[in-house]
């Protein structure tokens, strides 16, 4: 075959973990678009294979998705495990996962948006095991009600409803984004009346 004749090798996937890929390459999409502007076609182009080959993985958007907002969930976990570990645990850890949560919406809104419009990737039922970031905060919630003498699973719902509720007020642009006013609304000391 002559040079003129060859054909230059064709790009094809080469991965161990395709379905690995597949989520990198889709929350790495969900950087710059909201999650109903993505489609499978995307994210199999951005991996490099054909558009059939995701449904391997994925049989459908809704499956994609669902896995997205399930690692979308435990980096959040992750974060808030950081920033607890950062200031050293006790109240100021548990005030610090509060912020972590604002502050990781804040960063990835489309993927914070995606966790909690896909309650498959959370697990909130009665039986159902908790996810990473539901037990940081039962635990920190726990610790808080057993120094204090409150009921943990209401401080559990209402410092989550404190931090969720700020960051969907700052991601609608209905308070402004201010660092210090982050600590200060989801400080758990105020929750705890300390």
């Amino acid at each position: 075959m002559s040079t003129s004749e060859s054909v230059a090798p064709r790009r094809s996937y080469h991965h161990g973990d395709l379905r690995t890929a597949l989520i990198e390459a889709g929350l790495a999409l969900l950087e710059t678009r909201a999650a109903d502007d993505l489609s499978l076609r995307e994210v199999a182009r951005a991996v490099g294979v054909s558009a059939t080959a995701i449904y391997r993985h994925f049989p459908d958007k809704s499956a994609l998705m669902t896995a997205l907002a399930g690692e979308g969930l435990q980096r959040l976990a992750a974060a808030q495990r950081a920033a607890q570990v950062a200031a050293g645990g006790g109240l100021a850890g548990f005030s610090a996962t509060g912020a972590a949560y604002v502050r990781f919406a804040l960063a990835n809104p489309a993927l914070f948006r995606l966790i909690f419009a896909n309650p498959e990737s959370i697990k909130l039922a009665p039986g159902k095991p908790d996810d990473d970031a539901m037990t940081l905060l039962r635990a920190n919630a726990a610790l808080l009600a057993e120094g204090g003498g409150g009921d943990a699973q209401l401080i559990a719902m209402q410092a989550w409803a404190i931090a969720h509720g700020l960051a969907m007020l700052m991601l609608d642009g209905q308070v402004p984004v201010d660092d210090a006013l982050i600590d200060r609304v989801v400080d758990a000391g105020a929750i705890a009346g300390k």
